[in-house]
């Protein structure tokens, strides 16, 4: 009987030890994989001359301006505040800004948070050089957007997020340009249309700051001698690691960080406590991705080491002037480090922080305090 029930338990241990194993590697790859498919997450039930109605989501109840691509991305109109719920018949009524391109009608689409849809020149009006720059892996696109003022000296340089485009940039670039900043606005590994890394998967920040390297390395040899970095949610992350380990950190005189990931850890901390992972299997994710013996199982070439990413822990090594936005709401990169570092570093850390707005989505709720605040840290 003794024997027997040792047995059952040490099988039910190895049993749960493997179901633990293929938990933590399914987690760790859903982090680290590109989105390659995007697909429609909003209805369309009417389309007027002035307004739509959409099915209520989190996101489409939510105030302020934001975008939806229709006809499978072909088209894009904009849409502005909310006129109205309906909470029988679960719809919400939204202002229609514009029908930029394609035909609007019921149907199914997807929710745009950039608000717009296209390169800076359609989206805009401003006018924009598409360049290629000699990235790490191969050419990647950026876009270039001359000042309205300037010497030509003073160069943003603008990072999006993770599985986001280079539109989520655009609505950062007027106060910008204002301010006499050139604007360049560069791809980086694993985006649409790119080089992929080694491995096709992202690093979280700890590989592609070496793009943003390369893509400042273009901006200085046309000219560039100062730079304001970017970075939104993942885009942060990158940003920041550029600015510890690339030597043309010491040009970066200022950083505007919206939504960032400060801490990649407490991030995953918190999509495993949203999915009701236990805990124990979060913590062999992350020890999947750092250590060698987990990179076959995760399938990455090298190490992703999120210690590494804790800004919050790594506070005394930060040396650039920061301006941090973050919504309180953020239900994707939660706000708690954003705060942090603003307490343990408040000589260098200027917080702005928001409610009301979910994730990246800060210029979407409030654009004009967006622009404002981000216009006076850049002059």
């Amino acid at each position: 009987m003794v024997t027997a029930t040792a047995a059952v338990g040490a099988t039910t241990a190895v049993a749960s030890g493997a179901g633990s194993l293929a938990a933590a590697a399914y987690f760790a790859r859903k982090v680290l994989t590109p989105d390659r498919h995007r697909p429609d997450d909003v209805v369309i039930r009417a389309a007027g001359s002035s307004s739509v109605v959409l099915e209520v989501t989190p996101e489409t109840v939510v105030p302020g301006r934001y975008g939806l691509w229709i006809e499978d991305g072909f088209g894009h109109v904009r849409l502005g505040d909310v006129l109205g719920v309906d909470t029988a018949s679960g719809t919400v009524e939204r202002e229609l800004v514009a029908v930029d391109r394609g035909y609007l009608a019921p149907g199914p689409a997807r929710w745009n948070p950039y608000y717009y849809g296209a390169p800076p020149d359609v989206s805009i009006g401003a006018p924009t050089e598409h360049v290629t720059y000699a990235g790490e892996l191969g050419p990647m696109p950026a876009w270039l957007v001359p000042a309205e003022q300037g010497d030509g000296s003073r160069w943003a340089v603008l990072v999006h997020g993770r599985g986001a485009r280079r539109e989520e940039a655009v609505r950062a670039l007027p106060p910008l340009l204002a301010a006499g900043w050139m604007c360049l606005v560069p791809s980086y590994r694993n985006d649409e249309g790119v080089p992929a890394g080694p491995d096709g998967r992202y690093a979280l920040g700890l590989s592609e700051w070496r793009d943003v390297d390369a893509a400042i390395e273009h901006a200085l040899e046309h000219g560039a001698r100062e730079v304001l970095l970017v970075g939104w949610s993942m885009g942060a992350a990158i940003v920041l690691q550029f600015l510890d380990r690339s030597p043309l950190s010491s040009l970066v005189s200022r950083v505007v960080l919206d939504g960032p990931v400060v801490d990649w850890g407490d991030v995953l901390a918190h999509h495993a406590k949203q999915h009701r992972m236990p805990a124990h299997v979060g913590s062999l994710a992350r020890a999947m991705m750092a250590r060698r013996w987990g990179h076959r199982l995760v399938g990455v070439h090298e190490g992703v080491d999120l210690a590494k990413t804790d800004w919050v822990r790594r506070a005394d090594e930060l040396h650039h002037p920061l301006l941090v936005i973050h919504s309180a709401d953020d239900e994707f990169v939660p706000v708690g480090p954003s705060r942090a570092l603003a307490e343990v570093r408040p000589d260098l850390v200027m917080f702005e922080e928001w409610d009301v707005a979910r994730h990246c989505k800060e210029w979407n709720t409030d654009p004009q305090r967006w622009e404002r605040v981000v216009r006076e840290f850049a002059t």
